[in-house]
């Protein structure tokens, strides 16, 4: 691969603007920070520097340049990465030749396109005037159904079935990821929804019926080998870009939900698919936004997944916003019977999260009963230590202080109270422990950070004649030396791109990079750390000697080795 092309293309590309199209930032200082999307991060722990064009992760050390974070984020080659890139900032990439990735899924996804064209173009049949029609009564316009990819299946003779039969498609597979029930079509004389995977391919549909048939409202994709509903977000491949722009991201519950906020221009949306909210789900709204906003149905069931995500993202140091839905509308619903205006007027009117379980927890409570009562104001306490905003905590022990006749005091003693083993616990929660490094590996690496951001070290190096003791700071140095003779000058996301094939290396430059060293030095520092390796290895070279000494027999080869040990004495003094 051309090292001068990678290297017009990064220097084209700002890695603030490539990492923040898929994880959301926030300016600290100079540099940028997020939510590192390489290990289960709670608190932003990905740096990114806008000045050095790299991104660090402080606590998984995760480290690169534009390049390979987006080899890891987005599971491409080197080829593909710099196509991509390449295509994105205008330089010229007929050259680079991507090849074809053969899975062993692709034929499941190709089923999968060939059935949803299949439904597409059912619906825009003759056959399909039923649906269109029951799809216009619902407001879902042809801009809607071409957006939304909305297609038909038909009440005939298992043709989906035979069609892919036909094409060669596999009848087992077909069974297996969900298209078949032996040789029968699964979905019959149904509207149907397509569901897509992260990067916006159909692996599932959602049948819809249409007719008043008796049948279930909804029949969906069973759980396949390339559909599964706990580790995907309906609609997160449009979101993304919406989400970053908008800095937020809303959850709903159904797929529905999210059409029809499309209708009236939001899209920052994505939907659960269910009331639940796994793990890996969780993850993925994090990498969308921090400001996560909650518009699940406002029924008990609703109300009821609301608290329990809530509580899973206060967990995650997240706490979310709430739009509150009137009982027992859904956001589908809502917005067909009240309109644009007034779920915008919800949506610019939402409570957080803590005033919305207090809320909820309010409407429960018999205030007649002392103990209810006392109940209830030790739950609200409670939840006040989950607050961070210290303006917010004080608002909430004045306000129960009013409505309770009680002492702010006694309040306060009782809140402290509370929050001692909440922060105990955290405190466990959040330690990291970091490998501690003796003086001679920091010495090490610490030059070879300086031979990375200065020039005239790498000169001075080369001069000295310098050898580091350890095998990786060797090759690490080594191919500093011959980037900076080759080239003229070095950088470090330049470099990065040199040495992207070379895990040994690359695996040793991450840990470097994400210790935060110093970048420039004097003359005179240079040599003290100089001086550090140097007795490093002599102490080294004196334990070998010695340990050779205590095995061997020979009178004069004993005197030798001796003598060197002597020797090196002396020059430690």
């Amino acid at each position: 691969m051309n090292n001068e092309l990678a290297n017009e293309i990064r220097s084209k590309c700002d890695i603030v603007d490539i990492v923040g199209e898929r994880i959301p930032l926030v300016a600290r200082g100079k540099n940028f920070f997020g939510v590192c999307p390489f290990h289960d991060d709670s608190n932003p722990s990905l740096c990114v520097s806008r000045e050095k064009q790299i991104y660090t992760c402080f606590s998984c050390h995760a480290t690169g340049n534009v390049f390979t974070f987006l080899m890891n984020y987005e599971h491409m080659d080197f080829r593909e990465t710099l196509h991509y890139l390449g295509e994105k900032v205008g330089v010229d990439v007929s050259n680079i030749r991507i090849a074809k990735k053969n899975t062993k899924f692709d034929s499941f996804y190709e089923a999968y396109q060939l059935s949803l064209k299949y439904f597409q173009n059912n619906l825009q049949s003759k056959i399909g005037k039923d649906a269109r029609s029951y799809l216009a009564s619902r407001k879902i316009d042809d801009a809607v159904i071409k957006e939304f990819e909305i297609g038909l299946s038909l009440n005939a003779n298992n043709d989906l079935v035979r069609l892919l039969s036909n094409k060669n498609y596999d009848l087992a597979n077909l069974n297996k990821i969900g298209l078949a029930s032996d040789a029968r079509d699964v979905y019959i004389d149904r509207i149907m929804f397509p569901l897509y995977d992260l990067s916006g391919k159909v692996v599932g549909f959602s049948g819809r019926i249409y007719r008043d048939n008796g049948l279930n409202k909804y029949l969906n994709t069973k759980e396949t080998p390339i559909f599964k509903k706990g580790q995907l977000l309906y609609h997160y491949h449009v979101a993304r870009e919406e989400c970053r722009q908008k800095k937020s991201v809303i959850v709903m519950e159904g797929f529905m939900d999210v059409i029809r906020a499309s209708t009236i221009g939001i899209r920052n949306t994505v939907a659960l698919m269910g009331t639940a909210l796994t793990h890996e789900q969780l993850q993925l709204l994090k990498r969308l936004s921090t400001n996560i906003i909650l518009c699940l149905d406002g029924d008990d069931a609703g109300v009821h997944a609301t608290l329990g995500i809530g509580d899973m993202l206060l967990k995650e140091g997240i706490e979310a916003k709430v739009l509150v839905l009137p009982n027992p509308d859904d956001p589908d619903s809502f917005i067909l019977n009240q309109g644009k205006e007034k779920f915008i007027g919800l949506l610019e009117s939402v409570v957080t999260f803590n005033d919305f379980k207090l809320r909820k927890l309010k409407e429960t409570v018999d205030f007649r009963s002392d103990e209810e009562t006392a109940h209830y104001i030790n739950q609200v306490l409670i939840e006040a230590t989950k607050v961070k905003d210290p303006i917010r905590i004080e608002i909430i022990l004045k306000k129960l202080a009013k409505e309770f006749d009680l002492s702010y005091n006694t309040l306060e003693m009782r809140f402290r109270e509370l929050e001692k083993p909440k922060r105990s616990e955290t405190k466990v929660v959040v330690t990291y422990k970091k490998q501690k490094k003796t003086k001679y590996e920091k010495a090490m690496e610490q030059i070879l950070y300086f031979m990375l951001n200065n020039d005239w070290v790498i000169s001075l190096f080369e001069k000295e004649r310098f050898v580091f003791p350890n095998e990786a700071s060797r090759l690490l140095a080594s191919e500093i030396v011959y980037y900076y003779t080759t080239y003229g000058s070095i950088n470090i996301p330049d470099f990065y791109t040199y040495v992207q094939d070379k895990e040994e290396i690359v695996g040793f430059l991450n840990n470097i990079l994400a210790s935060n060293y110093v970048e420039h030095t004097s003359r005179d520092e240079l040599f003290e750390y100089f001086g550090v390796i140097r007795e490093y290895s002599r102490t080294q070279e004196i334990k070998r000697l010695t340990n050779s000494l205590q095995k061997e027999v020979d009178p004069i080869m004993q005197a030798r080795i001796a003598e060197k040990i002597r020797k090196l004495r002396i020059g430690d003094k």
